[in-house]
């Protein structure tokens, strides 16, 4: 069974069930020492892109914004044996087309990591994709609100919808997570690991 590490802020390491392991966002918190066969990024601000943090198989495979989005066009690519799919992620902060999101297919599951990302047009369709997490920020300072992100999490309808990214310059906020409202609602905390 796949599981799932929340390191905090917005960094995620996912271990598929034959040990595929992919980080995504590498920044904060601990767990890097499991060597990665995949590292995503979804866009170049240092608090996402620190790719030198996890350890590294053998011929593990860095995947950055501008591989997945080039002139204007969302790539999608199967890395390691993962359907690596990108998708929209923008704001006042980020601009389109220097930021994705992702879309990972692993073990049956579908997992859309939103990035820095407020409501995009892009949700509606991604509602229509039956995902099984949906990974969204919600600091309010670089991304939507926390409220806003339960906004998005009711139009993405996932089947578990997790709040990150919660406050510039912390793992974690506690008073942001509870004022997470979606359907769904699986809140996890720097060091907590799920199964999938």
């Amino acid at each position: 069974m796949a599981k799932l590490l929340y390191q905090g802020h917005g960094s995620l390491r996912l271990t598929t069930e034959n040990g595929t392991v992919v980080y995504v966002d590498p920044y904060a918190g601990e767990g890097y020492g499991l060597p990665a066969d995949l590292i995503l990024v979804t866009h170049q601000h240092g608090d996402h892109n620190q790719i030198a943090k996890p350890a590294r198989k053998p011929g593990c495979t860095v995947y950055q914004n501008f591989d997945a989005l080039q002139g204007g066009s969302y790539r999608t690519a199967l890395l390691h044996g993962l359907r690596v799919e990108a998708v929209e992620a923008y704001n006042r902060n980020h601009p389109r087309e220097e930021c994705v999101g992702y879309l990972v297919e692993a073990d049956g599951l579908l997992l859309y990591f939103a990035g820095d990302t407020s409501r995009t047009r892009q949700m509606e369709q991604l509602a229509e994709r039956k995902l099984d997490y949906a990974f969204l920020p919600g600091d309010g300072v670089y991304n939507m609100t926390v409220e806003e992100a339960g906004e998005c999490a009711r139009l993405l309808r996932a089947g578990h919808s997790v709040p990150i990214h919660l406050a510039p310059g912390r793992l974690f906020s506690e008073e942001a997570a509870a004022r997470f409202d979606a359907p769904g609602k699986l809140v996890l905390r720097p060091g907590e690991e799920i199964l999938l």
